[in-house]
């Protein structure tokens, strides 16, 4: 993926209206990789620098430059509001007019709101690990018991019969 990175990154060199960057999370970058919500490497983000949102598309060259073509333009926003429908303008206009401690409380409220569904997944997702896992013993007891019961027995004789009738003929 990063030879095909680094050429989009080329072609969008210089644009007044989109930066396609990487950064380092390893490294200077730490502390915005985690500030963005950075999870794990790598990660493309876009969208308006103060709430981007994760990529999930195709990792080559084609899928990157058509996403880039389509998404990497000027967007509604509180600094493009002439961009924005009579619906967002309304919404951006009415949390303009909050006060940074109101808007802050808000985010905070939906940032736990999306924490509760990660951990929630998490969860489902750690039952599901453990009646697989469940379910994996449980095969193998049975296949092993299926195979106890006579089965290798029985194709080693199945075996000697065919060899033998061959040797009849």
């Amino acid at each position: 993926m990063k030879p095909d990175w680094d050429k989009l990154m080329k072609e969008y060199e210089g644009s007044s209206t989109a930066l396609v960057a990487d950064v380092d999370c390893t490294a200077a970058g730490q502390s915005l990789c985690g500030k963005v919500g950075v999870q794990g490497y790598p990660t493309i983000k876009y969208g308006d620098p103060s709430a981007l949102e994760d990529y999930k598309g195709g990792r080559d060259f084609s899928s990157l430059q058509k996403f880039a073509k389509e998404n990497l333009v000027p967007m509604c926003s509180p600094t493009n509001i002439d961009l924005c429908d009579d619906a967002k303008k309304k919404q951006i206009e009415e949390l303009m007019a909050e006060s940074s401690d109101s808007l802050a409380s808000k985010i905070k409220e939906k940032e736990d709101e999306m924490a509760k569904v990660e951990k929630e997944f998490k969860e489902k997702v750690e039952k599901l690990q453990a009646q697989y896992q469940e379910y994996s013993t449980e095969k193998e007891t049975k296949l092993a018991a299926v195979k106890d019961s006579g089965l290798g027995l029985m194709k080693a004789v199945k075996a000697a019969q065919a060899k033998k009738g061959g040797e009849e003929l």
